[in-house]
This record gives structure tokens, sequence and C-alpha cells, in this order.
């Protein structure tokens, strides 16, 4: 049988033949997209070639990806905070150390290299929980945004979509003023960090939201500010919320409550909220984040990295809170492996196999995560929506073996982001055959970027 669907009649600009599509129930083979705009404007099934003058992508294609939650100058710790013990806590010094030798040139060499690494995993779009403002000390650059121009300007050379979520940071803990390596962070109060943050512009690839650090380090009567500046925006609203049991200790002695329910009393949760790891809550704080439908953003593999724990996610999904994926502190860049250890911890958790089908947990790593970006539109294969594409390899020894139709759960469960063969960007090829298109050898520009804090 043969479907045709078209959106608008604007020009075709490119169109792609997918020997495998997932399209969001189902692996369909010999389908063609096409191109207009940016976004996609007709998907026909059932072509068995690729018709001429189509870029053929041959694999499974998918949506193209969305890592929610990022720290993009936490590359550089990779490997390095793996020599020892210790705890979440011991690797903060780590990566404080690293933080203090940044600069905006270097800070941009390094995102563009590490978002680089994101588009050849099939990351199409990366929300950046982005709070190292300004100079060491604390002192404002003369542009007060410029680390985070840098993070916008590496994000479009490197090919992907981003949400700035500018972070307001401004206390240690409660009551506790920054300490040295956190005057970067720091605006000193909620309206500098608004009137900082709105200096800030978006474009076609780039969104700009808000994020409260932790309820740690914003004062509790400050996250009203926070909260309203993104409401009035219709902007997303990202917080860490409850990694570290310190954390609700430190937050019951200072308010006599959950760190969820003080964001609730604050008027902090809600649709376009994103609390980053839920992992230590209590009962009623799940059904305050289900019922307020805030998102959760489990990052399996540096929440196990740094031993936090495994949070509740699938009574959080119950509830009503979405799921979304980050690579976080980038131990790993590789949303298959964060998709599948989610349900994979679960079942360590539970002793109990198949929490997620291999359909809920793709869209966890594509459509739920652009949503939680503010890209409700986005992943998925449609038209209508951005032209954002990751086609994954059938035939490596990761892959190789299953059935076409189990596909979507080879992909989930075997494949890694080595496997990913293409990824495109409002119809523009960003990986082609596994190599980057703009940046010609990313390992090395990973490597010198590192290098460059060492020195």
């Amino acid at each position: 049988m043969q479907l045709t669907h078209r959106a608008t009649g604007a020009p075709v600009t490119a169109t792609y033949w997918m020997d495998h599509a997932w399209l969001g129930t189902h692996v369909e083979p010999g389908v063609t997209l096409d191109v207009a705009d940016g976004r996609i404007a007709g998907i026909r099934t059932g072509v068995g070639t690729p018709p001429p003058g189509a870029t053929a992508l041959r694999g499974l294609t998918l949506p193209g990806l969305a890592n929610t939650h990022s720290h993009a100058f936490h590359r550089a710790l990779r490997a390095t905070v793996q020599v020892g013990s210790g705890t979440f806590w011991t690797w903060r010094e780590l990566m404080y150390r690293t933080a203090s030798r940044l600069t905006p040139d270097t800070y941009f060499d390094l995102a563009r290299a590490t978002y680089a690494e994101m588009a050849l995993a099939g990351i199409t779009a990366v929300g950046e929980f982005h709070y190292l403002h300004h100079a060491p000390g604390g002192t404002p650059y003369a542009n007060p945004n410029a680390m985070g121009e840098a993070l916008i300007a590496a994000a479009a050379e490197a090919g992907i979509r981003i949400t700035l979520l500018d972070t307001a940071y401004l206390a240690a803990g409660f009551g506790e003023q920054p300490n040295r390596h956190q005057l970067r962070f720091s605006d000193t109060t909620a309206e500098a960090w608004a009137e900082r943050a709105s200096l800030l512009k978006g474009d076609d690839h780039t969104l700009i939201g808000a994020a409260v650090h932790s309820v740690r380090a914003v004062p509790a009567g400050q996250l009203a500010t926070v909260a309203q500046w993104a409401e009035e925006r219709n902007a997303p609203l990202h917080v860490h919320l409850s990694e570290q049991t310190a954390e609700n200790d430190a937050c019951h002695a200072a308010h006599g409550r959950t760190p969820t329910r003080l964001l609730a009393d604050h008027g902090v949760l809600g649709p376009r909220t994103t609390g980053i790891h839920n992992t230590h809550l209590t009962e009623a704080d799940i059904e305050l984040l289900g019922s307020s439908a805030t998102g959760t953003c489990m990052c399996p593999t540096t929440e196990r990295d740094l031993a936090d724990g495994i949070g509740p996610a699938a009574a959080l999904q119950k509830a009503g809170s979405p799921l979304s994926l980050g690579s976080d502190s980038h131990a790993v860049i590789d949303l298959f492996e964060e998709a599948r250890a989610m349900e994979l911890n679960e079942r360590l958790r539970t002793h109990i196999r198949g929490h997620w089908t291999a359909a809920a947990l793709l869209r966890a790593a594509s459509a739920d995560g652009h949503a939680a970006l503010g890209r409700p539109d986005a992943g998925v294969l449609e038209p209508g929506a951005p032209a954002d594409l990751t086609t994954v390899a059938l035939d490596s020894v990761r892959t190789a073996g299953p059935m076409p139709r189990l596909a979507a759960e080879t992909a989930v469960f075997a494949a890694s982001a080595a496997d990913v063969r293409h990824t495109v960007v409002a119809g523009r090829h960003i990986v082609r055959d596994g190599r980057h298109t703009r940046i010609e050898d990313v390992p090395r520009a990973l490597a010198e970027a590192v290098a460059a804090l060492h020195h």
C-alpha cells in the first residue's frame, strides 16, 4: 500500500529516501521524505528504491534525538574524574577546577567540539544548562553574555539546535554566599540574573530558556522571579531536583519541606518545567510533579557515574510526568545508552523486565525531549515537523542479525552512538556516512580543546 502525505506547497529543497523509517509505532520500509523551508513537506511510503535525485539513508531513520540536559564544559572531565574514589561532592571540586580555566574563546572551542560529538551521536538539539556566566572572581565580561553567546555560536557551527537554559545560580547553599568557585556563576540576585538573561537573543536554531540551578543555589524568595521570567516568555524552565539526599536534608532543615514542595509553593512547577534527575523523591513529591505535568529528565549515565542513585522514572511517568533524557556530564554522549539504561536500571531495581517499550524509550529520546526544550512540534517524522533525522546502521557488529521489523528494539537495546551514520538538521546533512560535514576532525578538535584547559 502506498501512502502520500504532503504539508505545504513550498518548493522542495531536498528529498531523502530511507530504506527503513521509524514512524512512531512501527518500522516502515521504503519511505521518501521531502524537505521545504527546513521542515518535512511530505512523506511517501512504499518506495522500494531511491527516486532520482534523492539522498539514500540506509539503516533505520529516526526523528533527530534530543539531549535535554547538557553541561558542555563537563566534557573536559571525561576519564579525569575516574581516577580514585569519592562522592558527588568530591567530583564537584574537580568540576570547579575545570570551570575556573574557561574563557569565552576556550569555551567556544570546547562546546563546538562537544556539540559536534553530539551530532555524530544523532543528536539534533541540545538543552544547555548554562551557569558559567562571568569571569573568574565574578566580574562580568564587557559583553555580559559572552559565555552564553559562545555556546550559541558553537552549536551553530556544529550544526545542531540549542535551547540555552540560562541558569540562576546565586548561593552556595541555604543561607550561604557563593564560594570562590561559584562567583563566576552568580548574578547576585534573581533580578540581576533576569536583566542579563533578557539580553540573550534566539534565532532559527536557538531558543532561550531559563533554569533554577537548584533549591540550594537560588534562595526561596527569589524562585518566583525566575519562574515569572520564563512564564512571560513562554520559555522552558529547568531545575536540578533532589539529585542528592544531602540537598533534601538541607532543604528540610532550612524550610521544613522537600525541594519539590518548595518549588511548588513558589510557582516553579508546571508543564513548561522539567526537573533534572528527580532521584530522591517522596510519594507526595511524585504526585506533585505528575499532577502539575512537570517533566522529568533522567540522565542515567551521569547518575550512575556520580553514584547518585536510581530515580523513580516509572512511577513519575505513571503519575503524569513526561520523561526525557540527557547526557549531563558527558561521561559518554550516547542517547541510546541513556534510553536503555533507564529501562535496565529499573529492571535491576525491581527484578522485573519490560517497563518501557522500545517505542516509549525512543519517544523519551526524541519527541518528549524536544518538547522539554520548547519544540513540541519536533521529534516525529510527520509533515510540518522540523526535518531533523538520525539514521542508525543495521549492519554493524552490534546491529546485524535481527529482522528489520525489530529495528527499533535493535537501536535501543543494542546500538551505540558509533552506529549513527547520518544526522540531518533542518533538511541539511550534518553527519554523512559517519563523518561530520562541517568539522573535519572532531576527535582532534576535542583533544585540542581539552588540552588547552590543562596548560
